[in-house]
């Protein structure tokens, strides 16, 4: 509803009646995002003297590499990077990424015509459903899930169809499940492993049954790999891409905020199908000017340089992970070892509620986490927790769970 009684303003002696400004549709129908939300009740507890230990939004806390700085430093200084870039990205920057797919997965790209540029891939994820999606148009979406797979959808019109990610099923989308009527309606879908949240992760046959599907529907998939190398105790995680067939259905999306500690960076980049990248391409012509370039030439400095400092990551996480799963189990919760990503999906004690058991750690222990319900409603019953302080501080958190008794 308009707002009927606007206040006037008086600026320089004159008073001014404000316009009567109405929110698009389209935001009046989404939820707050969930972490700006989490930032607010963050603050708000802040502001009584609490020290807080913050288990809520995957930020890193961990630097980026030095050479990667100081390949920023010197592009940063070269006046011809100070100018428009390329909007598909540099060919520099997408050589750079075919050839580490080509390393990583063994997975050969055109990088002309199969790599684009991102401003951070959740730029991309937002911005493909404008590319496919006409209004009335579904698509599949999983129940929890990174947030922006809906909102994009949203967004562009489209309806999202949301398949629960059950413990039963591995957090795995149960395909069979969804009705033929739905899937022939159903334009795209959206699927993240290693997951956010729940931490769970693929198996190529998984992935094979995505490409089937994808076949038998016309469905493109677009696949997030952004917790691709946050892997743990050997494990290596697999690109969609290294299936049969999933280069002609999909496309990958990929950020280097993870892998290099980046994510203030904003440098991301999506392969795979040439016709989804064009469309991807077109679509951010039309709305953005390009990553900086200097950022970009960082960026080959991290795929092209030494991957020491990913197994040093990799390390670090891994430590703070044993120590927090260790730390909740004594405390009397239930908690998954995760094999990637820094999340732990930690089961809620009975008698809470996901936002219930959020609210008891932040007001009674200074803990943030973020509560399953926030990433979709097959999320209640479970709160996130990222690894992204220090082993210390992980170990103080422990003792103030363990202080609530539960």
């Amino acid at each position: 509803m308009r707002n009927q009684n606007p206040k006037s303003e008086t600026r320089n002696g004159i008073t001014e009646d404000p316009l009567k400004i109405e929110k698009a549709e389209r935001l009046k129908l989404l939820p707050p995002y969930l972490f700006k939300e989490i930032d607010r009740q963050k603050e708000q507890v802040r502001a009584k003297g609490i020290d807080i230990i913050d288990l809520g939004v995957g930020d890193p806390d961990l630097p980026t590499p030095s050479h990667i700085i100081e390949a920023l430093k010197i592009a940063g200084s070269d006046p011809a990077n100070h100018r428009y870039p390329s909007y598909s990205g540099m060919a520099d920057f997408n050589s750079a990424a075919a050839n580490w797919y080509k390393g990583r997965f063994n997975v050969d790209l055109d990088a002309g015509r199969e790599v684009v540029t991102l401003i951070g891939s959740k730029e991309g994820i937002a911005h493909i459903p404008l590319a496919f999606i006409n209004p009335g148009d579904i698509a599949i979406v999983a129940s929890p899930g990174y947030p922006v797979y809906h909102i994009g959808t949203e967004f562009a019109g489209g309806e999202s169809y949301f398949v629960d990610l059950l413990k039963e099923n591995n957090f795995l989308p149960d395909l069979e499940a969804i009705s033929p009527e739905v899937a022939q309606k159903a334009k795209m879908m959206f699927i993240n492993y290693p997951n956010n949240p729940t931490a769970a992760v693929a198996t190529k046959s998984f992935f094979e049954s995505v490409v089937a599907f994808a076949r038998e529907y016309n469905v493109i998939v677009c696949h997030d790999a952004a917790y691709s190398e946050m892997s743990f105790d050997g494990y290596s995680p697999i690109s969609f891409l290294e299936v049969e067939g999933a280069g002609s259905v999909g496309i990958e999306f990929h950020s280097l905020s993870k892998t290099y500690n980046m994510t203030g960076w904003r440098i991301g980049f999506a392969v795979g199908c040439e016709d989804i990248i064009s469309a991807l391409g077109q679509v951010k012509s039309n709305i953005d000017s390009g990553a900086f370039q200097a950022v970009q030439i960082a960026g080959i400095a991290a795929l092209e340089g030494d991957q020491a400092c990913v197994e040093d990551m990799r390390q670090t996480y891994a430590e703070r992970r044993d120590i927090l799963v260790a730390g909740l189990r004594s405390a009397g919760l239930s908690v998954e070892k995760p094999r990637a990503t820094f999340y732990l999906w930690v089961d809620v004690p009975k008698g809470y509620t996901s936002a219930e058991f959020a609210s008891l750690l932040l007001t009674k222990a200074g803990i943030v986490t973020t509560p399953g319900n926030g990433f979709g409603a097959a999320g209640e019953g479970y709160v996130r927790m990222a690894l992204t302080v220090d082993r210390e501080r992980i170990r103080e958190a422990v003792e103030r769970i363990e202080g609530i008794g539960l």
